[in-house]
């Protein structure tokens, strides 16, 4: 069985990974996203695959973060460790069907129809991309504001990793959440300056933790001022009966 430092430094690097792809894909995204003639245009499709692939990636590293830090943190609080593991994998399967939703685009770029008009392939096409924006919004923003609050309050709880970093998880999940709320309801767009302002704390807590697992691994017993957390089982057989 893979030991704790092996399994931090795999969360680390796959932390790591889901930054680089979903800031990669987003840039590769670009044209298909912001330009309604696309589809019915002419030019390689090439970094829209690009981006697919990369996003599939992104989707593949974000389960990989909930399994290898679930044999850990379930130590300290196995229904709340089911939780995190359970909507991180939502949140993977949200931003898989925004992919799904742009190869889509491209099928229809590269053999439309008999017969569609370019305007009828424009209004599928921004339909299709509307698609992909609102899994943008559901899943690296509400899903991710949840699943980040309850890893963040596991890893607080139990001293697993130092307290700030916790923190850090614990105030930017609601925010992200908060803020996807805003957006839902028109304040503010999610590509935003209030948009990106309220991402900061959520960037900060996983590149901290990515760093931190890898570097250090999770904190122990032995480090000071570190106490175990009781694991939920434990904490209800210590519960007197009635």
């Amino acid at each position: 069985m893979a030991t704790p430092r092996r399994l931090a430094v795999a969360a680390g690097v796959c932390y790591l990974v889901t930054h680089v792809t979903s800031i990669a894909a987003l840039a590769l995204y670009g044209p298909v996203l912001t330009d309604p003639g696309w589809i019915t245009g002419a030019g390689p499709d090439t970094p829209i695959l690009l981006g697919a692939l990369l996003e599939v990636l992104l989707a593949i590293a974000i389960i990989g973060t909930a399994c290898t830090l679930f044999p850990v943190v379930s130590r300290h609080g196995r229904a709340s460790a089911a939780g995190y593991l359970g909507l991180r994998t939502l949140e993977a399967a949200v931003i898989t069907v925004g992919v799904v939703s742009l190869l889509a685009v491209t099928t229809l770029r590269r053999q439309p129809p008999a017969g569609a008009d370019d305007g009828a392939l424009r209004t599928v096409g921004r339909a299709l991309v509307a698609v992909h924006d609102w899994t943008f919004l559901l899943g690296p923003d509400f899903v991710l504001g949840a699943n980040t609050f309850v890893l963040a309050w596991i890893l607080y709880r139990s001293r697993l990793v130092p307290r700030f970093i916790a923190v850090l998880g614990m105030v930017g999940g609601p925010l992200v959440f908060a803020s996807a709320v805003a957006v839902l309801f028109g304040c503010y767009g999610q590509l935003s300056v209030w948009g990106a302002l309220s991402a900061v704390p959520v960037f900060a807590w996983e590149l901290a933790l990515a760093f931190r697992l890898i570097v250090r691994g999770f904190s122990t017993p032995a480090d000071p001022g570190v106490a175990p957390a009781p694991d939920d089982a434990d904490a209800a057989a210590a519960v007197p009966a009635g």
